[in-house]
């Protein structure tokens, strides 16, 4: 059982190896090597990324749209390509029908997506899926389940994990919302039911707002999301924000790679992060980790993700989500031996 990052780069690696090497992934398919990954991404993440690649001897793949023939990503690869011929600079990146026939066209054997743009989009990972390529993260069911909020707080629940009162489905009314807030009291807070990243979030306090801040939050989630369906919290007071990063293999082991805390936060966007979380008693530290791990293992996650929590006054701790990709803020999380990059970029196949 992999227990803890104690086992450094290499320990990870060579325990994955030497757990891979029997045969392949548990639905009994043989896996082999793959030689050549694209990152469907630009900017740091991508360069990140392709160092990571280039590190453990592989053949690195850039895409970038036309307005970034420029950027410093492209010169971090092995070979290059421009994508989304007559497209926006963001449509570009997120056609993934055009990113999939390149990758073919090249001999990709696997795509990592970075952040952003198709990183949770499980139709990506589904349609690499099916063209034969490797997508570098998790399962396409599982980034599903866990993209969306109600699903996920039901699996939360199903693993015996404390989560915050709340919506058990969707809601697409603002009567919906003003009932629930009948029901359970303010304040109350709206959240894009598919999405994240503090778009379409709204704190209400009383019952006079809960309309109009429905009907704000609903066309802010439209419009970033292309779904307006909301989901309702009870607000916790003055909470810190505490998230566990996570790894996982594809043979049902997961490791925590500690905690970091995001409290300092603008308008629901992370403004600071600290690893570990200080002044957070061993206990309750212990306890976090444990349930991030058991909701990791309950819905069979692989790769690199993180599982967020809020921690009340009380030292009450309750889950939020689950964030299935790797973060932005993952540079947090360090160690002198492991780089987040290189193991997600290991862990689908075999032997890297």
């Amino acid at each position: 059982m992999l227990s803890s990052l104690r086992l450094g780069r290499h320990g990870l690696r060579t325990n994955l190896q030497r757990r891979y090497a029997s045969g392949g992934c548990p639905n009994g398919k043989p896996t082999k090597p793959f030689n050549k990954v694209m990152v469907a991404n630009r900017g740091e993440i991508a360069t990140r990324v392709f160092r990571a690649i280039n590190e453990m001897g592989k053949k690195s793949v850039a895409v970038y749209a036309k307005e970034d023939r420029m950027s410093a990503h492209i010169r971090k690869a092995d070979e290059s390509y421009v994508i989304g011929k007559g497209l926006g600079p963001l449509e570009a990146y997120l056609n993934y029908e055009n990113i999939i026939n390149l990758a073919r066209e090249v001999g990709v054997d696997a795509i990592h997506p970075g952040y952003g743009f198709l990183s949770e989009r499980s139709d990506f990972a589904r349609a690499c899926e099916k063209a034969g390529i490797v997508f570098i993260g998790p399962s396409p069911d599982v980034m599903a389940r866990m993209g969306d909020k109600v699903a996920a707080r039901k699996a939360a629940i199903e693993a015996g994990i404390p989560v915050v009162p709340g919506t058990d489905h969707p809601i697409s009314t603002a009567q919906e919302a003003v009932d629930f807030f009948q029901e359970h009291g303010g304040p109350i807070i709206l959240k894009a039911a598919y999405g994240g990243g503090g778009r379409g979030m709204r704190r209400v306090n009383g019952l006079d707002e809960v309309d109009q801040a429905f009907k704000s939050a609903s066309r802010e989630a439209l419009t970033a999301f292309g779904d307006g369906s909301m989901f309702i919290e009870k607000f916790v007071e003055r909470p810190r924000h505490i998230e566990v990063q996570l790894m996982g293999d594809h043979h049902g082991n997961v490791i925590h790679l500690y905690e970091r805390d995001c409290s300092v936060q603008r308008r629901h966007q992370k403004v600071v992060e600290i690893a570990p979380a200080p002044h957070l008693a061993p206990e309750i530290r212990d306890r976090i980790l444990k349930d991030a791990l058991q909701i990791a293992r309950h819905v069979g996650y692989q790769n690199a993700g993180t599982v967020e929590f809020l921690l009340d006054r009380d030292g009450r701790h309750y889950f939020i989500e689950v964030n299935a990709r790797l973060q932005v803020e993952h540079t947090v999380t360090r160690s002198p031996k492991l780089t987040l990059c290189k193991p997600k970029s290991a862990l689908p196949r075999d032997k890297v």
